[in-house]
């Protein structure tokens, strides 16, 4: 059905651009949203991406799935919102899925702490490059495997790995550096 939806696109069929944007805007704004944190750019790069959709429309290979495509386009779309905003907000709710937090510490007493250093997470998070932030977003929030990020971000399974990598040591670095206990982080063994 896709394959099919993709060639009335290229068509001009705005019908089938309205039924590709219902099946597939609710991942491209997860991943724009977890990228920037901003709900307003989040949506305008969702809008974004389906114009750009519908402009190259007649370059989309039909043989191929469209998801990872759009996942590419998204990315780029965030690389440019980046270049032009400083990234000042914190990576909030990521921090559930780059770490164990919410079961690493189960006692009401350690509350204080556990936001203490979920706080630092973000702070880390947040400032990591764009790419490294987008290979964690792809990786713990999108739960995609270092292949499909590869193909995603066109860059080899090693730049992936290596990005993931760095991502993690900062995080133990800036933890260990403050004295607090490293999370276990989710590792992908290729």
């Amino acid at each position: 059905m896709e394959q099919s939806l993709i060639q009335q696109l290229q068509r001009g069929d705005l019908n089938a651009l309205g039924q590709l944007y219902e099946q597939y805007k609710d991942l491209v704004y997860r991943v724009a949203l977890a990228a920037t944190r901003d709900h307003r750019a989040a949506e305008d790069i969702l809008q974004e991406c389906f114009v750009r959709l519908y402009t190259y429309a007649k370059t989309v290979d039909t043989n191929r799935p469209l998801e990872p495509w759009l996942y590419r386009v998204t990315l780029n779309l965030v690389y440019d919102w980046s270049a032009k905003i400083r990234w000042t907000q914190p990576v909030e709710d990521l921090l559930e899925w780059v770490s164990g937090l919410p079961s690493m510490f189960p006692s009401p007493d350690h509350r204080t702490e556990e936001q203490e250093t979920a706080m630092l997470l973000r702070e880390v998070v947040a400032n990591l490059p764009t790419s490294h932030r987008a290979v964690v977003t792809l990786f713990y929030l999108e739960d995609l495997p270092l292949e499909e990020i590869a193909r995603i971000l066109d860059l080899p399974v090693g730049t992936v790995k290596s990005r993931l990598h760095y991502a993690r040591e900062r995080l133990r670095e800036v933890l260990t550096k403050r004295q607090r206990p490293v999370p276990e982080l989710r590792y992908e063994f290729t």
